[in-house]
């Protein structure tokens, strides 16, 4: 991500941040505090962060989890390799579904997009 370009962010999360502030803030304090909560490097917990995403299938949580584990230095390989780890635990069906949605968001970074599926 170049360094004055914005993260994408969806508009109903921007919308709720926006309209109970003091829950968006009590949020990122959990998020701290969890964070802090133990060894785990930040590498680790994104791919933690991105297992759990693809075990919920949730297409934007998988994109997300994809987008920041690049800003924060992960490969394409590693990446696509977290996704493929989840199929025991997942399933197939539900990985293959993460797996393209990871695709999409690693081809848009590729082509400078970054916003796959916004």
């Amino acid at each position: 991500m170049a360094q004055n370009q914005r993260p994408y962010l969806p508009r109903a999360y921007r919308d709720l941040r926006a309209e109970h502030p003091a829950v968006a803030e009590a949020y990122d304090a959990l998020g701290g505090a969890c964070r802090e909560a133990g060894p785990l490097s930040v590498r680790d917990q994104r791919l933690v962060k991105l297992g759990i995403a693809i075990g919920l299938s949730s297409d934007g949580a998988v994109r997300s989890h994809v987008r920041r584990g690049l800003a924060e230095g992960l490969t394409r390989q590693e990446l696509l390799h977290a996704v493929t780890v989840a199929i025991p635990t997942a399933g197939f069906p539900a990985t293959a579904a993460a797996y393209r949605w990871a695709l999409n968001e690693l081809d848009a970074g590729e082509a400078g997009g970054g916003e796959a599926g916004a």
